[in-house]
């Protein structure tokens, strides 16, 4: 069940070239596929199968480059992967076991490379898989959420979970959940390793938390809401493992947003050098800017720019942050565009498309 080793890619990349994975879902997939990103001009290689597997979902890498997780479907029930990467880029599975609560819509790495989280947004979960110092996944301990916020009739009945990821020191884990309006907060002991429940910040009601990003100093939380379209912001007590509302910005207009009969928000990034904030709208199939001020985390969209493609469900920045690759879902496609450093801007690249079958999720693989 693996993989295709491509032979003509054993040479060493060159210094702009990156390794590029996208993780599918949906009839026509196969499993993850690979292709190579030239920063120098913005151009993407032909994407080929790296990994036949089922619905690989969402991706992450392991701390140390080397080892890449998916969240899958496979014969034992959905769950994780786990994948050595070879020198030509090339994927070899590891193992691979259930969450042990339905699939899951999300994977991050702990920075320490002992665990990994899923987030199982069906059954309402958190499972921690311990990683041993081969980067084999142990079986899993599933953690659930409780409550609803009801306020969104049959999205906020129950909790959704949509979202793993960890504050910069790594003592916090940090669970976005769609279904209770709020991140949920875990205190992280990676010596065991486990998480337990710390706390909750409340976003904005219906908003439906989705995915978040960290600004580069770690001082504020930047979250996208899915249901309302919109991103708040909060200040971060890295001490207390506390976060603040700051304030909440659409990412496009009520007049953009009757134009169409779906719109809802589905990934969020930060821009390495911290000004500026992207965020994809599906069924408007845009990418909005926002300029953000680094120091209160005051935020306004400047640029609505097309993705040229449909239901953007993932986008992500090139490594050196010149580029950002937005993934249609539904078109089957992947585009480039280009980075203004300054003013934030992107400008799409011509000709920047290639084609993948049901792309939700983009990952670099950083040298």
């Amino acid at each position: 069940m693996l993989l295709l080793a491509l032979s003509g890619l054993a040479p060493a990349l060159s210094a702009q070239v990156s390794h590029v994975y996208f993780g599918t879902s949906g009839q026509g997939t196969k499993g993850i596929y690979r292709s190579t990103f030239d920063a120098a001009t913005g151009k993407l290689a032909p994407a080929v199968v790296a990994a036949e597997i089922g619905s690989p979902g969402f991706l992450a890498l392991h701390p140390d480059g080397q080892k890449l997780y998916a969240v899958a479907t496979f014969p034992g029930g959905p769950g994780a992967a786990a994948y050595r990467i070879g020198q030509d880029g090339a994927l070899e599975l590891i193992n691979q076991l259930p969450t042990g609560d339905g699939g899951a819509a999300h994977i991050a790495v702990h920075s320490s490379g002992k665990f990994l989280l899923t987030a199982q947004y069906g059954g309402g979960s958190v499972a921690l898989f311990p990683l041993d110092a081969a980067g084999k996944l142990g079986p899993a301990k599933v953690i659930e959420h409780e409550g609803g916020a009801k306020v969104v009739d049959k999205r906020q009945d129950s909790p959704h979970p949509h979202y793993a990821g960890f504050s910069p020191d790594g003592r916090f884990a940090l669970v976005p959940d769609l279904g209770l309006d709020g991140i949920v907060i875990y205190k992280i002991d990676a010596s065991v390793p486990s998480i337990t429940r710390h706390g909750f910040a409340a976003s904005v009601r219906g908003g439906g938390p989705r995915h978040l990003k960290f600004s580069p100093d770690g001082k504020f939380i930047y979250l996208l809401n899915e249901l309302s379209v919109s991103m708040t912001a909060f200040a971060w007590d890295a001490a207390n493992g506390t976060a603040r509302q700051v304030g909440t910005v659409p990412s496009i207009s009520e007049a953009a947003k009757a134009r169409e009969t779906h719109n809802s928000g589905a990934e969020i990034l930060m821009h390495p050098g911290g000004r500026f904030v992207y965020f994809s709208n599906r069924g408007h199939d845009t990418v909005s800017v926002f300029r953000v001020n680094p120091a209160t985390a005051a935020a306004e969209v400047i640029q609505v720019q097309p993705v040229r493609g449909a239901f953007p469900r993932n986008i992500n920045l090139s490594p050196d942050g010149g580029w950002l690759l937005a993934a249609g879902a539904d078109s089957n496609t992947v585009s480039v565009h280009k980075v203004d450093p300054q003013a934030g801007e992107l400008t799409y690249q011509t000709k920047g498309v290639i084609n993948v079958p049901g792309p939700i999720c983009i990952l670099f693989l950083k040298k």
